[in-house]
């Protein structure tokens, strides 16, 4: 039975550790067992995951630096998995205080008025991550906190007491993990509040003399490339932002392919039975090798690794479609069926300007045309390169005698 007061989690013999000892305490025991900590993710085997390791060992905050569709938000929510099942906390605590060292002034009461009957609660670790999406409208209250008056007007408390404050989403993720998404979008007066959480650890609300301890890991993502006419991330935050790692496109079509399959919703309930076969699902990954190649593409936006899995989901019901109303029981892609892939394409490319001169549906069609140019020639390679080089060379000389 798990203790439910301070008393009982002594007796147990708990100890606390920060969250950073706890990520790297963890990790190790799941590297050492041979065990994945962020399954579901490919093609940063030998890239990205080393980088994170060592980051995490490290125990350093970190930023993501990505193109858009590279999995950086999946990475840092996967980072979840390396955190305790559980942990106790002071029960009523905003900040998620550890009962064995209050930081909050309610805290610190709790233990002042009840002791080793202090009341437990144990926080489970989905719990203990949090994010936010960067945007314009961020403010210092909605991420550090701010003096609430409706709640000082009716406990009726001075505004000098440390209990009027409203604490923001960061000190509310005390002894969690804490993403920021998009982090350039923020501005940088926002940004500039977050220097003293990174460097000294400490949280500063108006003109409150208390400074609050946090243990919290903190962790970035960002695009490299201003596309979308944002912000840059301030040159103070970079620097206490102790690991930047660079994540990057799937290397070659078979693990851009696994990702697909793994994340499109190609089984449907009921209806005909899509069978997709695998040289169609190379075709349209070789459609998307072929936009990061494009020089009517915008590479600096980069092409999403959602643009496949949206395309050949989208084949997937043209050939349901197609098999309701022709009455059929299993149906398979014809490449009469690639056209109906354009609004999946379409919308996931940017183009320079001369692509927007000729059209994204016309750069589109030429993308889908490269593809099958290239799998058709995989596959049925011409007839005479199948033929041993001295060969060709001996003919080739008694052609031109």
């Amino acid at each position: 039975m798990r203790p439910s007061t301070l008393g009982e989690l002594k007796s147990s013999g708990y100890r606390p550790r920060g969250v950073k000892e706890e990520l790297r305490q963890n990790l190790r025991g799941a590297l050492s067992r041979g065990e994945n900590p962020f399954p579901g993710i490919h093609g940063y085997e030998r890239t990205v995951l080393p980088s994170l390791h060592n980051a995490i060992l490290a125990r350093h905050d970190l930023l993501l630096l990505g193109l858009r569709g590279q999995a950086k938000t999946r990475l840092l929510r996967l980072l979840v998995n390396l955190l305790d099942p559980e942990i106790p906390a002071i029960a009523g605590s905003p900040l998620n205080e550890d009962p064995f060292a209050p930081i909050a002034k309610y805290g610190r009461r709790m233990l002042e008025e009840k002791g080793d009957a202090t009341p437990i609660t144990w926080l489970p670790r989905e719990e203990r991550y949090r994010e936010k999406l960067a945007t314009p409208d961020v403010t210092i209250a909605d991420l550090l906190g701010d003096i609430d008056p409706i709640k000082a007007a009716t406990e009726r408390r001075s505004y000098a007491d440390e209990e009027v404050i409203h604490y923001g989403i960061i000190p509310r993720t005390n002894r969690g993990i804490f993403a920021i998404n998009e982090l350039p979008d923020l501005q940088p007066r926002i940004q500039v509040g977050l220097l003293n959480i990174l460097e000294e650890r400490d949280l500063q609300i108006r003109g409150f003399p208390v400074r609050i301890p946090l243990d919290i890991l903190l962790v970035f993502s960002a695009n490299p490339e201003d596309y979308t006419n944002r912000g840059n991330i301030i040159t103070p935050l970079k620097d206490r932002i102790s690991s930047q790692i660079v994540t990057h496109y799937p290397d070659d079509v078979k693990t851009a392919a696994k990702i697909t399959a793994q994340e499109a919703w190609i089984d449907r309930d009921g209806g005909p039975e899509v069978e997709i076969p695998d040289f169609f699902r190379e075709l349209l990954e070789e459609v998307t090798f072929a936009a990061r190649s494009s020089e009517f593409v915008d590479q600096s936006s980069g092409v999403s690794a959602r643009m496949p899995i949206s395309a050949i989901e989208v084949l997937a019901s043209n050939l349901e479609r197609r098999g309701l109303r022709n009455g059929e029981r299993r149906v398979f892609p014809r490449l009469c069926d690639l056209p109906a892939c354009l609004p999946a394409i379409t919308g996931k490319v940017e183009m320079v300007y001369e692509g927007e001169q000729q059209g994204a549906e016309v750069i589109a069609k030429r993308l889908i045309g490269t593809a099958v140019k290239k799998v058709f020639d995989a596959k049925f390679p011409p007839p005479d390169s199948g033929r041993p080089t001295q060969r060709r060379r001996e003919e080739a000389d008694e052609g031109a005698e």
